[in-house]
């Protein structure tokens, strides 16, 4: 995970934001968000959803394995829909 930690900084760095403000932002101290960009704390779903949010960016931006996750996601709901119409399933509208 230091890897999601690196990315952190480095998006948050482009952006021209502070640690300061990341904190703030997230409701946790400068220590403590330093801590997750050093990779001290293991990065959990809504650490990194929080920071995502602030960032404007997607999960997958920062942590490589969330990327996968909705890679495979998106593989099997495409390969779910060819299915359906091979076997002249119904597909309803809003999955389309």
């Amino acid at each position: 995970m230091k890897i999601c930690g690196q990315n952190i900084r480095k998006i948050r760095r482009g952006k021209d934001f502070t640690q300061e403000y990341m904190a703030f932002e997230m409701g946790i101290s400068q220590k403590a968000y330093s801590d997750i960009e050093n990779s001290k704390v293991k990065i959990n779903l809504e650490i990194l959803t929080k920071i995502s949010t602030i960032l404007e960016i997607k999960p997958s931006e920062i942590c490589s394995i969330s990327h996968k996750c909705v890679n495979d996601f998106e593989g099997k709901y495409n390969d779910l829909l060819e299915y359906m119409k091979k076997n002249n399933m119904s597909i309803p509208e809003e999955y389309l």
